[in-house]
């Protein structure tokens, strides 16, 4: 699966953006979906899933700010970031997993000043 972010920039703490991973497969044919984050000098670490089933899961720093779904439209999976902190600027990655194989898109920076 090839996959391209997108949507990344920066913001004010508070601020909010969207970022969006668009797949070269159906974004509901793929088993997970997830973003990953890797802020400098830090382990990647995820911060959020979707599966096939539209069943969810958040990292628990970004649970009530962040949201992760799937667009039809633009067969996208989109993760809408409210309230950012400074704290979760980094390099974002989505990733996706099917039986057998998984890939990662490019990252796209979000800087988070205070």
């Amino acid at each position: 699966v090839q996959l391209q972010a997108s949507g990344g920039g920066s913001v004010q703490a508070g601020g909010s953006l969207t970022l969006s991973c668009a797949a070269s497969r159906s974004v509901f044919n793929i088993n997970v979906m997830e973003w990953h984050r890797q802020a400098p000098g830090k382990q990647r670490e995820l911060v959020a899933r979707i599966g096939i089933g539209g069943d969810t899961n958040y990292r628990e720093s970004v649970k009530g700010r962040f949201t992760i779904a799937r667009d039809a439209a633009k067969n996208t999976v989109d993760l809408q970031m409210n309230n950012l902190k400074p704290e979760d600027t980094g390099v974002y990655y989505c990733h996706s997993i099917l039986t057998g194989r998984d890939d990662w898109g490019q990252g796209t920076q979000v800087t988070v000043s205070s």
